[in-house]
């Protein structure tokens, strides 16, 4: 019997694994977090400082869902927060959760952790991550970005004409502006950006990641448990690559974009500075909500605002009060994008 050669190509393409069969054989194991999370490693190649790689992090919710979610943490930071991953569980949604290059799971030694020189940087694994997410069945999801990682990814929406299978983006107090003195933001680190462009590692000390950490660690004053070594409590330092990257993009969000999405865009009633008080858990120590507030606006033609009274910098972090009505507005807000379909 005669086979031709396109019959024999669909034969061979018959036997290979389906995408969502592909997905599902990734090297998933076990999760630090414990029961239900597991996670992955991408390999992203190798950049000035060698190998690097993302890490993503699951947790499937127990209901057959064809919607999910993609969360990206802030600076100096990781993915840890379960409380977040089982509500949007409860609620129908996969969670994923990213860990960047550099960052937390995804630090390699000799590596600077949280170091970038470019913002651009983290766009490959956000394509990654969003490339999984879909071959997993999700024909519908939003994107939950905190702090930087609101920057990163209203900056890669910018970047990309259309993301398949997005719906929607919930910014968790975005990084829109440096929290600084109008002096320091308007000739210290444009001085700073531009001395970068030769000398990117000249490190500058950090100031107030003491307080945030504190805020919300159990061994201090706060009631959640995190990797120290991922999420150090301790000042460290910045560098002014680092500076030139965020300073290049806090531009970009100055002259506006135009990101097609529905935007969620949630921040504290309140900003606090200064050595450690009860204020510090009732307020953002981080940033000030007022930038946050003018620059949103600026991220596209569809953004809702919504302020929340006695929020921490990281909302979902609160006190219970606060963080159920985060979670009340982000969940009616999810209800109006149509996250099942294509």
């Amino acid at each position: 019997m005669k086979i031709s050669f396109l019959t024999l190509f669909a034969i061979l393409i018959s036997l290979l694994p389906s995408t969502g069969e592909a997905a599902q054989r990734r090297k998933y194991s076990p999760d630090e977090l414990g029961p239900g999370f597991e996670k992955c490693v991408f390999e992203m190649g190798r950049e000035y400082d060698g190998r690097v790689v993302a890490t993503l992090v699951r947790k499937l919710t127990e209901q057959k869902s064809a919607k999910a979610v993609l969360y990206i943490h802030g600076f100096s930071d990781y993915f840890y927060q379960t409380e977040l991953a089982k509500r949007y569980n409860e609620m129908g949604f996969n969670f994923y959760a990213l860990d960047l290059r550099r960052c937390g799971r995804s630090i390699l030694k000799g590596q600077t952790p949280f170091y970038i020189k470019s913002v651009k940087e983290y766009f490959p694994e956000i394509d990654s991550a969003i490339k999984v997410i879909r071959s997993e069945g999700n024909s519908g999801f939003i994107i939950n970005a905190h702090s930087m990682g609101g920057l990163v990814t209203s900056l890669y929406l910018e970047s990309r004409v259309s993301v398949e299978g997005l719906k929607g983006l919930f910014l968790n107090s975005p990084f829109l502006d440096f929290n600084l003195t109008p002096f320091q933001e308007r000739v210290s680190i444009p001085l700073l950006s531009f001395v970068a462009t030769i000398f990117k590692k000249i490190r500058i000390a950090e100031k107030g990641r003491s307080v945030n950490g504190m805020s919300i660690h159990k061994k201090y004053y706060g009631e959640w448990d995190f990797d120290t070594i991922k999420k150090p409590i301790a000042p460290g330092y910045n560098y002014s690559g680092w500076i030139r990257a965020i300073h290049k993009g806090h531009k970009k969000i100055r002259r506006g974009l135009n990101i097609k999405y529905p935007i969620l865009v949630m921040y504290s009633d309140r900003s606090s500075s200064g050595n450690f008080s009860e204020i510090s858990k009732l307020s953002d120590v981080v940033l000030d909500v007022k930038d946050i507030g003018r620059l949103s606006g600026r991220l596209g033609n569809n953004v809702k605002k919504v302020v929340i009274p006695g929020g921490m910098h990281d909302l979902v972090l609160s006190k219970k009060s606060s963080r159920e009505i985060v979670y009340r507005e982000l969940f009616i807000w999810t209800k109006s994008l149509d996250l099942q379909s294509n």
